[in-house]
């Protein structure tokens, strides 16, 4: 059985399993591991630990990053934004409906990684072609998400962080427009939509508590008796636990949830008759 560790590896910071060997690693130690014929610069993200080799695809780790290394790393860097800049006119040549992320070299620059998103599968095929002849080494075209794009550029969010999948968040989790609806049920979609052009994933990190306090508090539509007399619930405030109430004569109030109770035959006991 060997001994392996997790690694991140390029921008997108996929997740491989990489063999210790002889090494003595550290968690946030750089390594270099060698990937399909290609020497790429990796983090270490857990302690080493024994594992089953039959189970999944594990790595060499070829060895550490030295000081010698970061020269090289520094012009990789400065390839990548040249080899960008080709790409972008030779897309615009070819007038292909695609957009690019970002690009990577490997670290022994045999292969050059290219992110990009599309609304439509784009043939770019004599695209490769030019670009491995004028860039001298293996393209490799990797079609991502909007949110994935979000993820590898970076940026501030509407609260004024930076954005959870720059920073901490390490997988997507599914935010539903039934999600959005429970918080903001007027739905301003502008207010709720982040970066990447899709709704927020802090919505979902607030779900739970949403639906919790959606099974106490009456649903907007419903007729309630309140401390002034009957009205009906036009707003809700999950987290002040509070319902402003329509009363006669338009006025417009705002209540404790405790204070308020559903008039029999109002539109929540309808709903629940018919469950």
């Amino acid at each position: 059985m060997p001994v392996v560790v997790d690694l991140k590896i390029r921008r997108k910071e996929d997740i491989i399993y990489g063999d210790v060997g002889k090494l003595n690693l550290n968690v946030g130690d750089r390594i270099l591991v060698d990937i399909d014929q290609a020497q790429e610069v990796g983090a270490v993200l857990t302690p080493e630990r024994l594992i089953e080799k039959k189970k999944m695809e594990v790595f060499k780790i070829s060895r550490k990053i030295g000081n010698e290394d970061l020269p090289r790393m520094k012009e990789n860097c400065q390839r990548n934004t040249e080899a960008g800049k080709i790409i972008v006119q030779k897309i615009d040549d070819y007038e292909l409906d695609m957009k690019l992320t970002c690009v990577e070299y490997t670290f022994d620059r045999s292969r050059l990684f290219v992110y990009y998103t599309a609304e439509t599968r784009i043939d770019f095929r004599q695209l490769i072609k030019d670009l491995g002849h004028l860039l001298k080494t293996r393209i490799q075209m990797v079609q991502i998400g909007v949110r994935d794009e979000a993820k590898l550029l970076g940026g501030f969010g509407p609260c004024g962080c930076q954005l959870c999948c720059k920073t901490f968040l390490k997988t997507f989790s599914s935010v539903t427009v039934e999600m959005a609806k429970l918080q903001d049920p007027s739905l301003n979609i502008s207010k709720m939509t982040g970066v990447c052009g899709r709704l927020m994933c802090c919505i979902a990190y607030e779900d739970a508590f949403y639906s919790e306090q959606a099974k106490k508090i009456p649903r907007a539509g419903s007729r309630v008796n309140t401390p002034e007399g009957q009205g009906i619930i036009t707003q809700i405030n999950y987290i002040k636990d509070e319902v402003t109430v329509e009363l006669p004569e338009k006025q417009f109030k705002k209540f404790a949830v405790s204070t308020v109770s559903i008039v029999p035959g109002s539109i929540i006991e309808k709903l629940k008759h018919r469950k």
